[in-house]
């Protein structure tokens, strides 16, 4: 039996309807008050967004679900885990800061603000899940001791992973930087000496002190190397690659292996804002036109399912011209692949399925106008 997959359109088509009272409807229709038990300490895991990007999700939408899990008696809290890569979410203190001031605080969500793998992303548990690549994998502390959760995820591009929905925002948003680093491990940036200038920005921005200058040319010591690949967003002559054919696909499953362990266990509902979907993670310092129009929200209990038909209407639509959509503008053509042309993100959605995730198969309901 396909799962379902509760849809909201964008467009409103009444006067009295607004973003707001779909998400309301939304989480109602679809049963994720259902999930919420009364004094569950209940995550709302989100992205609060790299300092530089002004895409991410509003803070006022957040606000409806936090409501909502207030009045099934739950007791509602804000939360990611901190990054592996540099920048303003890699530690405790500056991911808060962060997330107040892009208006996640308390006066505007009504929810406190936790980080859940600590000062430093070393607080975590282990969930034993005995897949192809990890037999067990580490689940930020905070989460581990969730009642139940619900995930709220900006449905947009990414480099790597194709796309990043409900999946990835288990995978990674749910694991410490150790766990983070398990899922990287594989990726492995190579030097292109004849493009190399020797600048030095890539050995600048490397936590890990893997990359050193020599002779006019930087060196990665893989020994030493997270998979972080900040080293290949800072260099600005395209020196520094990774091999797509063999580290992509296997990163993909990792991943998705990661996001089984999150999620085992638990009382989970997702919300997929498919608005201002951006070629880029709301992880980078910016965010680029959107590729294609404002679709919806759509809610399931189902990450597998979600993630399916997020990606399917994204698909459907018409590409935006003068983006960084360079090809694929026709409906039902691969939209992320028209960006991201190396990569090809449903290997989340089909090794998903295989380890018992959720089904590709989904219903999709769209919700009346009420």
């Amino acid at each position: 039996m396909p799962s379902r997959v509760f849809f909201s359109p964008f467009r409103l088509d009444r006067s009295h309807q607004s973003t707001i009272s779909k998400i309301r409807r939304l989480f109602d229709a679809s049963g994720l008050g259902d999930l919420v038990k009364k004094i569950d300490l209940a995550a709302i895991k989100l992205h609060f967004g790299e300092r530089g990007c002004d895409f991410y999700l509003n803070p006022v939408y957040v606000r409806q679900v936090v409501d909502k899990v207030k009045a099934r008696g739950g007791e509602p809290f804000l939360v990611d885990a901190n990054t592996l890569y540099s920048g303003s979410g890699n530690n405790a203190v500056d991911h808060l800061t962060t997330a107040i001031e892009h208006g996640f605080g308390y006066s505007v969500t009504g929810a406190l603000l936790i980080i859940a793998d600590g000062l430093r992303g070393e607080d975590h548990g282990e969930m034993e899940i005995e897949k192809k690549d990890f037999p067990k994998v580490k689940v930020a502390g905070e989460l581990l001791r969730a009642d139940t959760m619900i995930v709220m995820t900006h449905f947009n591009g990414h480099v790597m992973a194709g796309f990043g929905g409900a999946i990835k925002n288990l995978a990674m948003g749910c694991a410490p930087v150790a766990g983070k680093m398990d899922q990287h491990r594989g990726l492995m940036p190579a030097i292109d000496e004849k493009r190399c200038k020797g600048c030095g920005s890539c050995a600048e921005i490397c936590r890990a002190e893997a990359i050193q200058i020599r002779a006019g040319r930087a060196s990665i010591d893989h020994n030493r190397c997270t998979g972080c690949v900040d080293c290949q967003t800072a260099c600005q002559k395209d020196a520094i690659d990774l091999n797509w054919e063999r580290d992509i696909p296997s990163f993909m499953e990792m991943m998705t292996e990661y996001a089984f362990g999150a999620a085992l266990g638990k009382r989970i509902g997702y919300l997929n804002f498919l608005i201002n979907i951006t070629p880029d993670c709301d992880c980078m310092p910016w965010s680029d036109s959107p590729i294609v129009p404002n679709i919806g929200i759509l809610a399931s209990t189902d990450p597998v399912a979600i993630d399916k038909a997020s990606l399917d209407l994204v698909n459907r639509e018409a590409g935006l011209k003068k983006t960084r959509l360079s090809r694929n503008l026709e409906p039902g053509e691969e939209k992320y692949q028209g960006v991201w042309r190396k990569t090809d993100g449903e290997r989340q959605i089909t090794y998903g399925e295989e380890i018992g995730l959720g089904k590709s198969s989904y219903e999709l309901v769209e919700l009346s106008s009420a």
